[in-house]
């Protein structure tokens, strides 16, 4: 054969061979620009740990034993003893009412008794006197001296006698009364403090008129504090194991809590939950919890909001970031990267307590598995292809 022959048919020979490795090029060539033009976004793989999460709830703290002091007279202030703040001790006094009045109803109080003592000492040597000439007028008609009627007259005497003597004694019963009770009163014109602890607000000053309705102040025992906060329903449940155990022992059962002060600032004493109402309100559906802390330094005040931190202690728990999910119709969804890199919408279920950063998962993931962490809910959408980055 003619070799030109030979060299035109190789030519398109090779030509032929070389379509089928050019259209595969291709589609490698596209892969590979698929995956250039796929977003790069964070991912995480599954894993277990043991877990410590702080649910924070809202609270307001107030003194152990926050008193209201009020005046048990009415009157004019006449001195304010105390600034609004300062740490008094028992007995200490607050507030002074105006005295002129008073120590003038404990003088004529006084003049009264010593009026009424000696009534009754004119009374009693009355009585003696009648009773006297009684006895002398009943031997006398004994002896047919004088009539009957003459003794009648000295009977009625000492009768009439000792019925004022018992009027006297009345009189100066009534008499120390009035001076007991205007000394009392006197003594209420000096308001002390009940207990120890810290003056609040003072509305009322010098000058003042006040009476038993009026507010002085209130003073906050803070040796330990109290912080206030809602335990709804669901958390009550969990606490009690769906009612397999009592309040009291979930109490007892319950780690150390801290509090986060308005300021973002943990307060460096730990607490410990020591109350939680037993009824659940029907307007609120929450029920009152106390959780109680140390108070040595007196930093914390009666009004102070913050947070109570309450820990959840799991072990071998998967732990994501809350960004990594995303709400639809209240239902907890997370995208899993599958083969070629494409994401899947998957639910899963979550704990009831978190830190406001992370979740603990329950269901819908396992170890190994890998899920979308960044742009979530923003950028990330089903079936799409990514770039995963860690």
């Amino acid at each position: 054969m003619n070799k030109k022959i030979l060299k035109g048919m190789v030519l398109p020979l090779m030509a032929t061979a070389l379509l089928p490795s050019c259209k595969g090029g291709d589609k490698q060539a596209q892969m590979m620009q698929m995956q250039q033009q796929a977003p790069s976004l964070a991912v995480l793989t599954i894993g277990e740990e043991d877990s410590k999460l702080e649910t924070a709830i809202p609270a307001t703290l107030q003194g152990e034993n926050d008193i209201e002091i009020r005046p048990q007279i009415s009157g004019f202030l006449t001195k304010v003893n105390v600034e609004e703040g300062q740490v008094v001790s028992k007995g200490q006094v607050l507030f002074t009412i105006d005295q002129v009045s008073l120590q003038a109803a404990v003088d004529a109080a006084q003049a009264g008794v010593e009026s009424a003592r000696a009534a009754v000492a004119v009374a009693e040597a009355n009585v003696n006197t009648a009773r006297t000439n009684a006895n002398n007028n009943k031997l006398l008609l004994e002896k047919n001296i004088i009539s009957s009627a003459a003794y009648q007259t000295s009977a009625d005497a000492l009768n009439a006698a000792i019925a004022q003597l018992n009027a006297s004694k009345a009189q100066l019963n009534q008499a120390n009364a009035n001076l007991v009770s205007a000394r009392k009163n006197l003594s209420y014109s000096v308001v002390t403090a009940p207990a120890a602890g810290v003056v609040g607000t003072i509305v009322n000053k010098a000058g003042s008129l006040v009476s038993p309705q009026t507010l002085l102040t209130v003073l906050s025992d803070n040796r330990d504090m109290q912080a206030k906060f809602s335990l709804n329903e669901k958390e009550i449940l969990a606490l009690t194991d769906n009612g397999s155990r009592s309040l009291d022992q979930a109490i007892a059962a319950m780690p150390a809590v801290t509090f986060r002060l308005a300021t973002g600032e943990v307060y460096e004493y730990p607490g410990k939950v020591t109350a939680i109402s037993g009824v659940i309100s029907s307007s609120t559906g929450s029920a009152v919890a106390t959780a109680t802390f140390p108070n040595p330094k007196g930093m914390l005040h009666s009004g102070n909001t913050g947070e109570v931190l309450i820990p959840s202690l799991r072990t071998n728990a998967i732990v994501i970031p809350q960004t990594a999910t995303f709400d639809i119709q209240n239902m907890k969804f997370v995208y899993v990267v599958g083969d070629s890199s494409k994401v899947h919408s998957t639910p899963i279920t979550v704990a009831a307590e978190n830190d406001g950063q992370n979740y603990i998962v329950t269901g819908g993931l396992k170890p190994g598995d890998v899920i979308v962490t960044e742009g979530v809910g923003v950028s990330v959408k089903d079936n799409m292809v990514i770039s995963p980055k860690k």
